[in-house]
């Protein structure tokens, strides 16, 4: 089986890209970076996710993007609970290029050619480093720096979820069979990995499973 290194945060978009890799045929080797985050949880979830798909292995990075804040996702700046003007706070600067790029060396050292992660440029909260020249910019980086690229073998960054609205995430992952249950999406999560109910990510993940017609296995810290 061709390998592949897929970032698997913990929520259900990169859960739904991992079980798309699998049913494409690749072996999964999954990657999740503790970045700081103050949501840990999601990192739990990440965990539940690789076993349920069975990935061959799970992999937890260690890169500390706390020390230099600037994200009510790492820094003690408080979580927006109503959609803003321009690019929100809970932007983390550089976090997709620095996981795609943590993927990008263990892909190398696995021998993989192929890196998934979940991106999406339809319900994005308007984050720069989830759009198609991104991720098209980011292969042509990987393939100019790695020995990989220059000997000829060529890597490829998938973002297939990169042109589908939420539903559409939610009945893909319903048919390959994705646990949703098992995973984490809000910003504020507790402990327990129960969401807020509030925040952007809890209102485009309800948003979704509503318009795909399919019960939200979602757990709330209170009703919402």
């Amino acid at each position: 089986m061709k390998k592949a290194v897929v970032l698997v945060s913990g929520g259900m978009d990169s859960a739904v890209v991992l079980a798309m890799a699998r049913e494409q045929g690749f072996a999964c080797h999954a990657l999740s970076v503790a970045y700081g985050q103050r949501h840990t949880s999601e990192l739990d979830a990440a965990a539940r996710v690789a076993a349920d798909l069975a990935a061959v292995e799970h992999k937890v990075v260690q890169v500390d993007l706390r020390s230099i804040g600037g994200s009510a996702l790492t820094d003690d700046i408080a979580v927006p609970e109503s959609p803003g003007q321009g690019i929100p706070v809970t932007y983390v600067p550089a976090r997709n290029t620095i996981m795609l790029s943590i993927a990008l060396g263990w892909a190398e050292v696995l021998g993989a050619r192929d890196l998934f992660c979940g991106v999406n440029a339809v319900d994005y909260s308007g984050y720069p480093d989830c759009r198609p020249a991104f991720i098209a910019a980011f292969e042509r980086l990987a393939n100019l720096a790695t020995r990989a690229g220059v000997e000829g073998a060529g890597l490829r960054v998938h973002a297939p979820l990169m042109e589908m609205g939420k539903a559409d995430i939610v009945r893909a992952g319903h048919r390959l069979g994705v646990d949703f249950g098992s995973t984490v999406s809000c910003y504020q999560a507790d402990a327990e990995g129960r969401a807020c109910g509030r925040c952007d990510a809890c209102r485009l993940r309800a948003q979704g499973f509503a318009e795909a017609g399919l019960a939200d296995p979602t757990r709330y810290v209170t009703a919402s």
